[in-house]
């Protein structure tokens, strides 16, 4: 289960954002996962508890987004879209082809707070 260690690397990109923003609390942290980078969408939403507590984001919650695969022909040039099981050109049908998308983890947004300003 790799995924902890994913979401343990997550928070502290989100607490160093916090950090940069002045925020006193992380109310979302949204990630771009696709379906090519090994990344089990469950057991992350189950690790993410585990990650998050005692941090500035022990609160948030985590929204994952999903991408699409796409593939760039080395043989046509054409980019179009293809399956995880199934990456061929989708012009030519050639196997040939480069990942352009949907082999990528991401940080998408990072939702912060701060704390009013106390009146002293």
């Amino acid at each position: 289960m790799h995924e902890l260690a994913v979401c343990q690397g997550l928070i502290g990109e989100v607490e160093r954002v916090a950090a940069l923003n002045g925020a006193s609390e992380v109310t979302s942290v949204t990630v771009l996962i696709g379906p090519l980078s090994g990344v089990e969408i469950d057991l992350l939403q189950n690790a993410f508890p585990i990650a998050r507590a005692g941090s500035v984001a022990s609160e948030a919650e985590l929204v994952v987004e999903t991408g699409d695969i796409r593939v760039q022909c080395t043989g046509c040039g054409a980019q179009g879209p293809a399956a995880p099981n199934k990456l061929i050109c989708s012009a030519c049908g050639d196997w040939r082809v480069r990942v352009v998308s949907g082999d990528e983890l991401l940080l998408k947004s990072v939702e912060l707070s701060r704390a009013p300003a106390s009146a002293n």
